[in-house]
C-alpha cells in the first residue's frame, strides 16, 4: 500500500472519528440543557409502614409513547458509532434536515426505522 492511499485512508477515519465526536457532543449538550433535570428519579424516602394493599386495576391496552429526540439521537449515535455516518446523514437529508434536532417529530418513527435496519444483515 504506497503513503498517499494509507494517508488517504487515514484521513477518512479521521473524519469519522470526528463526526462521531461531534454526535456525541450534541447529544451531551441537549441532555444537559435544561432537560436532564426532568429526567432525574426523585429521591424516594423510605416507607415507614407497609402499604395496605390494594386491589389492581384491570390492564388497560398501553399507549405507544411518543418517542422523543433523546430517544432517536441514541439509535443513532450507536450505529455512527458503528460506522453508518454516513448513512445516517443520508437518512437525515432524506427527512429534510441537515441535522436531527431540526427533523419533524412527527418524522421520528419512519426515521428511527429507516436507521435500525442500518448493518442488519438481511
Amino acid at each position: 500500500m504506497g503513503k498517499v492511499s494509507e494517508l488517504s485512508m487515514l484521513v477518512d477515519e479521521l473524519k469519522k472519528c470526528g463526526e462521531v465526536l461531534i454526535g456525541i457532543s450534541e447529544g451531551l449538550a441537549d441532555m444537559f440543557s435544561g432537560t436532564a433535570e426532568e429526567k432525574l428519579p426523585a429521591k424516594k424516602s423510605a416507607p415507614k409502614k407497609k402499604p395496605v394493599e390494594e386491589p389492581k386495576p384491570e390492564p388497560q391496552p398501553k399507549e405507544e409513547k411518543p418517542l422523543t429526540l433523546e430517544d432517536v439521537r441514541a439509535v443513532c449515535a450507536d450505529k455512527s458509532r458503528k460506522g453508518f455516518t454516513a448513512e445516517v446523514k443520508a437518512i437525515l437529508t432524506k427527512h429534510g434536515a441537515d441535522k436531527l434536532s431540526e427533523v419533524d417529530p412527527a418524522k421520528y418513527k419512519a426515521l428511527l426505522a429507516e436507521v435500525e435496519v442500518l448493518g442488519n444483515a438481511g
